[in-house]
């Protein structure tokens, strides 16, 4: 189904009842939107995914408490917001010299009405203080109740929250109380299936009753993992209880670019589709078939390079996700992992028209440029961090060559077999 025919088919349905959309708000019908990832939401990935026509994006989960107590600052030099806060080091105080932590930013100019902030939470107060703090500035505030990793469901949030669905409500309505009036923005909540459709049906009727906007379901239950596939014999039930409420569904689960998106909310009955692992590996998933579809992917790392360096993202996150764009384990993907620098990434993609700012950022983020090329024998904890090598084994020095020389894969073949990232 094209996007026409689906504008269309909105137009020509029935009157249906729809929970009003807060003037700061956003209707999640009709889009199709890039999931919360954890590492592989952040800043430059959220701006490629819009660059390449993804309609709304997640920013990845950030729990409530350590958001609570930070300060709101503009960056002039790249234009941003930052969320900041002084590290812990326990009982010490931190020495008035230590930078602040960045725990959250965002581009008021390019994603501002587009982004929805995702929060980790298992408490309704802390989860309304954190959300005052941001809700001025994104498009809607998602509650997290999918993350299946014990980070999140340790603490009684993420996952852990389907199975306490009375403090899920609780904190649902807390929001609905007191950020969608102040703020006029909308509440949503990401879930899972549960085993039987019966636990499903009977948590998503309390749900939609909150006053909440917007409910995407992961078609996958909380022991599932990625490479499992999704279930959807459980979607067009939870689209229907949201349609009778007035609540936008969206899907999540193995939607693989914007064409089969629209396909599967034809099919199912839901509002809106959410791409995940796909977006992490290429992006331009986002574009429709018609107008090109996927791109090669030297053209999309270029254009994250681009949008990393202009946000100065940190090095080991740009790294780690390059590690995803970049097909296969090829040349320039074992030579990735030893990159420390702008500089060299730059140097080692043939960028050179990009050296002169991949330099500038270096500089700028206390990062040696003139790092390429010296050896280090000890482990690389920002590699580590990163996804790439240690840095004790490397291949031996070979002629550059460039891109198309260097055996990378055509879209569409095998990519990277398992994601870190952690669709939350």
């Amino acid at each position: 189904m094209s996007w026409s025919r689906y504008l269309m088919k909105l137009i020509m349905a029935p009157e249906l009842k729809r929970v009003p959309i807060p003037r700061n708000g956003v209707d999640y019908r009709g889009k199709i939107v890039l999931a919360p990832m954890v590492r592989s939401g952040e800043l430059p990935s959220r701006l490629l995914a819009l660059h390449y026509g993804a309609d709304l994006v997640w920013g990845p989960e950030t729990v409530d408490r350590s958001m609570i107590g930070t300060t709101r600052r503009f960056n002039p030099e790249t234009r941003t917001i930052e969320w900041t806060r002084k590290p812990s080091l326990g009982t010490r105080t931190p020495p008035t010299d230590v930078k602040d932590s960045v725990i959250y930013r965002m581009h008021p100019e390019k994603e501002g009405r587009k982004l929805i902030f995702q929060i980790g939470t298992s408490n309704p107060d802390y989860a309304v203080q954190a959300a005052r703090l941001v809700a001025a500035d994104v498009a809607g505030i998602d509650v997290n109740a999918g993350c299946p990793k014990p980070f999140s469901t340790h603490d009684g949030m993420g996952a852990a929250l389907l199975r306490t669905p009375d403090k899920l409500c609780s904190i649902l309505e807390a929001l609905v109380q007191n950020i969608t009036p102040e703020f006029e923005i909308g509440i949503s909540v990401k879930i899972r299936i549960l085993e039987t459709a019966q636990e499903t049906e009977a948590l998503v009727r309390r749900l939609v009753a909150t006053g909440i906007t917007g409910l995407t379901v992961h078609c996958r239950t909380t022991p599932m993992r990625p490479r499992e596939r999704a279930i959807r014999g459980q979607l067009r039930m939870v689209a229907d209880i949201c349609r009778e409420a007035g609540v936008a569904c969206i899907m999540n689960g193995d939607v693989e670019d914007r064409d089969q998106g629209l396909e599967l909310m034809e099919e199912y009955g839901a509002d809106g589709a959410m791409i995940a692992t796909q977006a992490e590996r290429n992006p331009s998933c986002f574009k429709s078939r018609a107008d090109g579809g996927f791109l090669p992917w030297n053209e999309v790392v270029e254009q994250y390079i681009r949008y990393a360096m202009e946000v100065e993202n940190k090095f080991g996150n740009t790294k780690f996700l390059l590690c995803q764009l970049v097909p296969g384990k090829q040349y320039v993907y074992r030579s990735l992992s030893s990159c420390k620098s702008y500089t060299q990434m730059c140097e080692l993609l043939d960028l050179d028209h990009l050296i002169e700012r991949a330099r500038e950022v270096d500089i700028s983020r206390d990062i040696d440029p003139d790092t390429a090329g010296k050896k280090d024998k000890k482990v690389n904890n920002s590699a580590l961090a990163a996804g790439g090598s240690t840095g004790e084994s490397r291949s031996k020095p070979q002629t550059k060559k460039g891109l198309s020389e260097r055996g990378a894969r055509a879209q569409g073949e095998t990519q990277l077999a398992e994601t870190i990232a952690v669709p939350t």
